[in-house]
């Protein structure tokens, strides 16, 4: 659209030359049980709503002078589609809505949500569904992929989560709810969510967007029902390896991680295939075990892929996917599957002799040419539209766009994937994120488990380039050896750096690259 279009050249020409991130799985195997809970939601403000969690989250409730809503949706979103609010994105319609009261200029995340704003108060979301009987005598897990930013959950009655556990902008969620699930009848599922404050790792559009009155808060990414065996399965990994510059042989590694949700041992076998290459490993897990499981190509030769079709970014060739199918079983019936895509190609980068960071792509170098990327101010996601915009980065001749602190919908990664543009991904600056000497104990953990879920969520996808864990700023040692740690407990296989500065950490050293080209142009050489 000439919108995105617009929006796009004026981030390419503000991002400038920055030296320069798997579509969630997809689940396959026996057919696994699962409900995507994308429709028949209600939303209503807690200030008109006098009933607590236990009753709203009752089948006999009913959200009487509710707003319909589909989810994923932020509450302002939300609020627009039901023509309570007129589309924010024209005339002075943004400047209306009730509580946009900041300064022009000022950026918002940074300030406290005014008391007169309608989105100072948690608000409700609320659906019922009915859960199949085939459920019955499963581990069943609900699944959230984003909830901004704090908030309680209820199912059937019980509360399954409080804002203790369930607070972070880009956390994700997976509640075993087996004991207030009700299996072959109707379930209500009611979630409390509380906007940012000031002091919060929140998400902030600094000057990319308008920052809309609501601070995104809401349910802005999927939620769903799965059920399963007595083990789950999750993160499915390759991680390629050549022993460079020959490309012939691909050392294939690949990772995932099990839980066994039961108070018992529980014995079984992590089968896995390729095409028609077959690998697989007996496991045995503790009572309520958490591990990640590795399967070595030292170990299983059949990983090791001679004359591989490779991943390329799109300049330099083409962008070949393969499957890889998982499955675990135990006691003779498969307890849970992932399919999940991933691409044959191995990135690494290394300071050149004039200190500066070179990226390779299977040990070819390549010419980073990088725009910055911001999503829609509502977090509203239009698969066409994105279609559009990846488009229009080729039609410009980039390889790469950057995400400064705006890691949303799959489809994006998945698309990139497809088309060979490479993905820098990291948080934002200019706010709490960069704020270090600020932070409380909760922001620790906040932000190390928000690190920990999106690597996890990201780190399979061949159009990962890298990860800034600063972005204006490199963070204080005790911060980036945080960093550094999750990085390496979740595998994360690409470069990362401590910032888009040259800026140089006691942790790291120097970085490689420059902040010189977002805010002036200068010349190639």
């Amino acid at each position: 659209t000439m919108r995105a279009r617009a929006t796009l050249f004026f981030l390419s020409l503000l991002i400038g030359a920055t030296p320069i991130f798997a579509a969630q799985s997809a689940r396959t195997g026996p057919k696994p049980l699962r409900i995507n809970l994308s429709e028949g939601w209600h939303l209503q403000s807690s200030a008109r709503v006098s009933a607590q969690g236990t009753a709203i989250s009752q089948d006999s409730f009913k959200p009487s002078g509710w707003y319909p809503t589909d989810v994923p949706s932020t509450v302002l979103a939300a609020l627009v589609r039901n023509n309570v609010y007129r589309n924010p994105y024209f005339g002075m319609n943004l400047r209306n809505i009730p509580g946009t009261t900041y300064p022009i200029g000022k950026n918002f995340s940074n300030l406290p949500m005014p008391d007169d704003s309608p989105f100072n108060v948690p608000w409700w979301y609320r659906t019922s569904f009915h859960l199949p009987a085939t459920f019955k005598g499963k581990q069943i897990w609900l699944h959230f992929g984003g909830i901004n930013y704090y908030a309680t959950i209820w199912l059937n009655g019980h509360q399954i989560a409080g804002p203790d556990k369930v607070v972070g902008m880009w956390r994700t969620y997976d509640f075993n709810v087996a004991a207030a699930a009700r299996p072959g009848q109707v379930n209500s599922l009611a979630v409390e969510v509380a906007a940012p404050k000031a002091d919060d790792l929140g998400i902030t559009f600094v000057v990319w967007n308008p920052a809309p009155p609501g601070k995104d808060m809401g349910l802005w990414r999927g939620v769903s029902v799965t059920a399963t065996g007595p083990v789950a399965l999750r993160y499915p990994q390759v991680v390629t390896h050549f022993d460079l510059p020959n490309l012939e042989v691909a050392h294939l590694t690949v990772r995932a991680e099990l839980q066994n949700a039961t108070d018992h041992a529980v014995r079984g076998v992590l089968k896995g295939s390729i095409g028609e290459v077959k690998f697989q490993q007996e496991v045995e897990l503790k009572p309520h075990e958490t591990r990640d499981v590795t399967l070595e190509p030292s170990r299983f030769s059949q990983l090791n892929f001679r004359n591989p079709r490779l991943w390329w970014p799109w300049q330099m060739g083409a962008q070949n996917l393969y499957h890889l199918k998982l499955e675990f079983e135990t006691g003779g019936e498969v307890s849970d599957s992932h399919e999940v895509q991933f691409g044959i190609r191995e990135i690494t980068s290394a300071l050149n002799s004039h200190g500066y960071r070179e990226f390779m792509v299977n040990g070819k170098p390549i010419l980073i040419l990088g725009a910055g990327w911001a999503p829609d101010m509502m977090l509203r996601f239009d698969r066409k539209k994105t279609e559009e915009e990846i488009r229009y980065v080729k039609d410009m001749h980039l390889n790469t766009i950057r995400l400064e602190g705006k890691i949303v919908d799959h489809h994006l990664f998945a698309l990139c994937d497809r088309s060979g543009i490479l993905v820098l991904a990291g948080w934002c600056c200019c706010d709490h994120w960069e704020r270090w000497k600020d932070w409380k104990a909760e922001d620790y953990t906040v932000a190390a488990d928000s690190l920990r879920d999106q690597i996890r969520r990201l780190r399979n996808h061949p159009c990962m380039l890298d990860w800034l864990y600063g972005s204006d700023n490199p963070p204080p040692p005790r911060v980036e050896r945080m960093y550094l740690k999750v990085l390496a407990e979740c595998h994360w296989p690409n470069p990362h750096q401590s910032s888009a500065t040259a800026k140089v950490t006691t942790v790291t050293g120097p970085t490689g690259l420059k902040m010189n080209g977002p805010y002036n142009w200068v010349p190639p050489n």
